[in-house]
């Protein structure tokens, strides 16, 4: 692929040049403990690189939504030492309204946190003071942040107009992995759209009918398609004021070629709680007093053999609810013929989203697809085809 942005390796030398760097930290904490440390992780390839370069390195990023206040409970204070235990260095939290002259007297190669960029109110306006305070703060400008991309802030968006701009080796690795998916994919290709509700995916389901070979609906919305076409339902999350739209959709993919993937046989529950009574049935089965919670055996294994013929796969949201067993059998069985079609190099796979990053570390295959994304809202912008702000100012 072509590509229209620069990398670390087209920065040049880097030794003693301020390098403002945008990363996501805005990690889940409990009782001042950190419980997930992926996007501290993610972090890491980006910041040492430049540090170890001779750079000196100030981080950026946002924490919580103060909305414009300061807020010591939203501080990025609280991540700077569990960053740095991350880091395997030493990095040292820089309070925003002395920010210049702790800059100043920083070593090459140390790396600091700056103060939660949303404590000012301009960032998420993306005003112009807010723009120019932080670029005088540095002379170049990385963004690793792909899971912000979305958003046109001052330090997502308005920094790569004023400082000569490039993307860091965890937005480099998702533009370079989406692009596969589904800028220029291998075909045939199956996506997967899981999750309790249609309306908040209608726009990627439109979008991805135009693209894809398969389109493999799963979790509550398949619910939604299956009364569409004419499937009681019982009392299953059903969203009934969008079965039009619903059929829209099916009659969309039918005229782009697309093949719809709905559920044959499900698995149903009269209660939704861990491990109730249950019934695997044929979706005209379905008793009025029963909610469908999982796809079942068969569709499932049947779902596994497309993907056997497909070359590329773009996953987002689980097929049932997973979250809560045994609806989670459908989403850890295929999730684990993805992973060992992947690893024998015939499916190049890339998922995304929080409760697909959850379902697959649940699977226990997350490590085994091509590429999975820690984004949420981003991701699903890009499945959109949505331009995505804050990488489209890199591409300049």
């Amino acid at each position: 692929m072509a590509r229209n942005f620069k990398t670390l390796d087209d920065m040049g030398d880097v030794t003693g040049k301020r390098v403002l760097v945008r990363e996501d930290l805005n990690v889940p904490m409990a009782d001042g403990v950190v419980t997930d440390d992926t996007r501290l992780r993610a972090a890491v390839s980006t910041v040492a690189e430049l540090a170890d370069k001779g750079a000196k390195v100030i981080v950026l990023a946002h924490f919580g939504r103060p909305k414009g206040q300061r807020d010591p409970s939203m501080s990025l204070a609280l991540v700077t030492l569990p960053f740095q235990q991350v880091l395997g260095r030493e990095v040292r939290f820089i309070d925003d309204q002395h920010a210049a002259e702790v800059i100043d007297k920083m070593q090459d190669g140390e790396v600091g946190i700056l103060e939660n960029t949303r404590f000012d109110p301009g960032e998420e306006k993306n005003a112009p003071e807010t723009v120019e305070r932080l670029a005088a703060l540095g002379d170049l400008y990385v963004n690793d942040a792909f899971s912000a991309a979305h958003r046109a802030h001052a330090s997502t968006e308005g920094l790569a107009h004023k400082l000569p701009a490039f993307a860091g080796r965890q937005m480099e690795a998702e533009l370079d992995a989406l692009d596969k998916a589904l800028g220029n994919p291998e075909h045939p290709v199956a996506a997967v759209v899981g999750g309790a509700k249609v309306s908040s995916k209608l726009d990627v389901l439109r979008h991805l009918v135009e693209k894809v070979d398969h389109l493999i609906i799963g979790g509550g919305m398949a619910n939604t398609f299956l009364a569409a076409r004419g499937v009681n339902v019982g009392k299953s999350l059903c969203e009934h004021d969008l079965t039009g739209t619903a059929e829209e959709i099916l009659d969309a993919a039918g005229k782009a070629n697309c093949t719809v993937h709905l559920p044959y046989d499900v698995v149903v529950a009269k209660e939704f709680r861990p491990n109730p009574p249950t019934r695997t049935v044929n979706v005209h089965e379905v008793a009025a007093d029963e909610m469908i919670l999982d796809v079942g055996p068969a569709a499932t294994e049947a779902l596994g053999d497309v993907l056997k013929n497909c070359r590329t796969l773009v996953w987002n949201g689980p097929m049932g609810a997973f979250e809560t067993p045994p609806f989670d059998a459908a989403t850890v069985a295929l999730a684990k013929t993805a992973a060992a079609l992947t690893k024998e190099g015939s499916l190049v796979s890339v998922a995304g989203g929080g409760d697909t990053v959850a379902a697959l570390n649940q699977a226990g295959v997350a490590d085994d697809f091509t590429f999975v994304s820690t984004a949420g809202g981003a991701f699903l912008e890009w499945m959109e085809g949505k331009e995505l702000p804050g990488v489209a100012a890199l591409a300049r």
